[in-house]
């Protein structure tokens, strides 16, 4: 276990069905940001593979040159996905409540999780799901920023500083027998100035058995 039952607190602690029933059809970080995380997508992405885009809403930020197999995404506002033209299908699920994702073992080459990883309560169930649901050297992508809906974030993250939090993903996936951090990609020297969200991801990997 790496958090305890105080750490995976909210401050708004009403059902996110609540927070998120309205859609909300923006970014939540800057263009820089969006850059970078495409980039890592296009490092890590290969054409025909199957993408889990987890977490996700109304845009993936693939690269849009590159054509997979399938794109399923999950989410907590339906209208949202139906607008996200990258989704082949999608589900509606609240992964705080229900941590067992309805897809096949094996089944997906990569998982994306992008500015959202601060809202799981139960970081632990759902990366084992991820590694369930992963085919052998798949792999798993967490991007991050500082920005956030502060009241909706876990304790464990609402604390921690920006190197904290880094660490905190980094053990989320080496905490999963399956999985192993292969890379960690830290802010440009301009974010740390002050300029654009700053830029964090953590990959994973599924080991062979």
């Amino acid at each position: 276990m790496i958090l305890n039952p105080q750490q995976r607190t909210k401050l708004d602690s009403r059902s996110d069905d609540l927070f998120y029933a309205l859609p909300r059809f923006v970014t939540h970080v800057d263009d820089f940001f969006l850059a970078r995380l495409t980039d890592l997508y296009r490092q890590y992405l290969q054409p025909q593979m199957r993408v889990l885009d987890l977490m996700s809403s109304w845009v993936s930020h693939l690269p849009p040159e590159v054509s997979f197999k399938e794109v399923v995404g999950h989410g907590m506002n339906a209208a949202e996905l139906a607008r996200n033209p990258r989704l082949d299908r999608y589900f509606v699920q609240d992964l705080n409540k229900e941590l067992a994702l309805p897809l096949e073992d094996a089944s997906f080459d990569a998982v994306l999780i992008a500015v959202s990883v601060q809202y799981l309560q139960y970081p632990e169930a759902i990366f084992t799901e991820i590694a369930r649901i992963l085919q052998p050297q798949g792999i798993v992508i967490v991007s991050f920023s500082n920005r956030m809906f502060f009241e909706k974030a876990i304790q464990a993250w609402r604390d921690a500083t920006e190197g904290d939090r880094v660490q905190l993903v980094q053990a989320y996936i080496n905490s999963i027998p399956a999985l192993k951090v292969i890379d960690t990609h830290l802010p440009s020297p301009w974010s740390w100035l002050g300029f654009g969200d700053p830029f964090y991801a953590v990959v994973g990997q599924k080991q062979s058995v």
